[in-house]
C-alpha cells in the first residue's frame, strides 16, 4: 500500500524483543521462548487492531515483516518497556503466567523509520 502523496510503499514492521537469558542461562526450551514471542506479537496486534498501521500491516498478509531482537535479561527488557512508554510507542510487555515473569515485548506495527532508531542497539535473536 502506498503512503499518501508519494507513491512508494511504506515498510511496516513489527518488532518483537525477547530475553536471551531464558534460553542461554535459564535453560528454557526454545519452543517455549518462541511461544512467548508469538503471544506478545498476537497481543500487540489485538490491542491495537483498530490502528491504521495495524490494519495496513494485516492487509499485507503475505508480506508481513517482523524483526525479532534480543535483550540479555529482565532488567534490560523492563527498561526498554519503560523507554517505549515514555516515548509513546505502543507495545505489549508479555508476562508469563502464573509466575508473572516478563519474557518479551512486541510493538504494534509501525513504519520502520518511526521505531528503528529506538531498536537499533539490539541484536537479532539467536
Amino acid at each position: 500500500m502506498a503512503a499518501p502523496g508519494n507513491g512508494t510503499a511504506r515498510q511496516l514492521v513489527q518488532y518483537v524483543v525477547v530475553r536471551s537469558d531464558l534460553v542461554h542461562q535459564l535453560a528454557w526450551p526454545l519452543g517455549a521462548v518462541i511461544t512467548q514471542a508469538c503471544h506478545a506479537a498476537t497481543a500487540a496486534i489485538h490491542l491495537h487492531y483498530g490502528d491504521s498501521d495495524t490494519q495496513e500491516y494485516l492487509a499485507q498478509l503475505d508480506a508481513m515483516h517482523k524483526v525479532v531482537l534480543q535483550v540479555p535479561d529482565q532488567p534490560t527488557l523492563s527498561s526498554l518497556s519503560e523507554t517505549l512508554k515514555q516515548k509513546g510507542i505502543a507495545h505489549k510487555l508479555w508476562m508469563e503466567q502464573p509466575e508473572d515473569i516478563p519474557t518479551c515485548l512486541a510493538l504494534k506495527p509501525y513504519p520502520k523509520e518511526a521505531v528503528q532508531p529506538l531498536m537499533k542497539k539490539f541484536k537479532l535473536f539467536k
